[in-house]
Parts: structure tokens; sequence; C-alpha cells
């Protein structure tokens, strides 16, 4: 089978960042890159470490907002093998089910992280790199998100707060710094810890909410 290729298309970029927040954008994305892969901020390399941390192989994990990336692949290939990949975008989810025939116990399913079809409380991880950020993005004033944007990224955390077990995880990547992000992830059901990623350029940020027993 031949590999997809990493996406370098700049014609594929949305016109403006709010788009991203947006079905439509991806919907059309993914149908103009059908053999691509998109990695955001950090690959599966660069944060084993960290995710060795705070999961164990036989856990359940949530990846949300999976898109095309490696990730849930590489992870699979390395012993996490009990992943549900969501995605809202229901060409993404049939290109990456096609593509990832060869690790089954893998699954994929067309999902809104904003009304996950999932029983409460069973998830022992859920894990998003990008997918709360494209939530964020928004024509205006970083400091004051509109009470729209508020309102929707809180569905999708609050979503995950219902799916995940008792001490059960909730790990965030994001290039958001926490003066900007932590507000969003503060919930009385949850502790939060913040870890930073640095590999000599740009800081990267973890959120990690860990469920109470």
């Amino acid at each position: 089978m031949e590999q997809p290729t990493a996406s370098t298309d700049l014609a594929v970029l949305p016109e403006k960042n709010a788009d991203y927040g947006t079905l439509e954008y991806w919907q059309q994305r993914y149908t103009q890159e059908p053999d691509t892969v998109f990695d955001w901020f950090k690959t599966y390399a660069d944060l084993k470490p960290l995710l060795g941390q705070h999961m164990r192989k036989d856990a359940l994990i949530v990846m949300l907002g999976c898109g095309n990336s490696t990730l849930s692949g590489d992870m699979y290939d390395d012993g996490y093998e009990s992943i549900v990949n969501v995605d809202y975008s229901d060409v993404v989810i049939a290109q990456m089910r096609q593509r990832c025939q060869h690790q089954p116990r893998m699954t994929w399913e067309v999902m809104d992280v904003r009304a996950l079809a999932l029983a409460s409380g069973t998830v022992d991880v859920a894990l998003d790199k990008g997918t709360l950020d494209a939530l964020m993005c928004e024509q205006g004033d970083v400091w004051v998100p509109s009470p729209e944007m508020c309102a929707n990224v809180a569905r999708a955390v609050d979503e995950v707060d219902r799916v995940l077990a008792p001490a059960g995880k909730f790990i965030w990547i994001t290039f958001g710094q926490p003066h900007f992000r932590r507000r969003h992830l503060e919930r009385a059901s949850w502790t939060i810890a913040v870890e930073r990623l640095n590999d000599g350029g740009f800081d990267y940020f973890v959120y990690i909410m860990t469920k109470h027993d």
C-alpha cells in the first residue's frame, strides 16, 4: 500500500482562521487531500514520554477530532490498541477507516466532540491535539472571547467530563498559554495540571485534567 504523504499544499488553508471551526472547511479539505496526513503541533515521537506517564497501554482512549493525524496509528503500533477515533467529518473517517484496516482493534466513528455518542463514565483517557483550538478560532480579541465561542467550547469540555471514568484523564496538547486556555477547563469534577513542551523553539502546553475518584 502506498503511504500517505504529509499535507504541504497552501491552497487548502482557510481564507480566515474562523473557518477552522467549521465542518464545511474540513469536509472540503479532506476531499481535496484524500491521501495525506497532517499533524498539529507534535507527533507521537515527541509526545511518547509524556503520554506514557499518564496512560496505561490497556486504557480505553478517545481521540477527539482525530482528523488524518498519524498519532492514533503510531500509538496503536506502540501498544495502545483500544482507541476510539472520533471526528465530525464523515469524509476523513471513511478515509482513515480504510487506511487503518490493518489495525483492527482501533475504531473510527463519525461524532461531534460536542455531542459524544459514548456512555457516561466509561473512558479512561480523552486525548485532544488541536481540536479545541480549532473551535476557539474566531475573528476578534483573544483576551475577550465571544460568548458564542465560550459556549461552544464548554459543550465539548462538558462532554469529555461526562464520558470520563473516575480517575480518568483529559489530555489536551495546544499552543495556547494558560492565561488564555485554563478558564475554559475549570470544572469541580477534576484537577488541572499544566506541563510545557519546548524542543528549543516554540512553546506548547499540555493540560492534564484528572477526574476525581
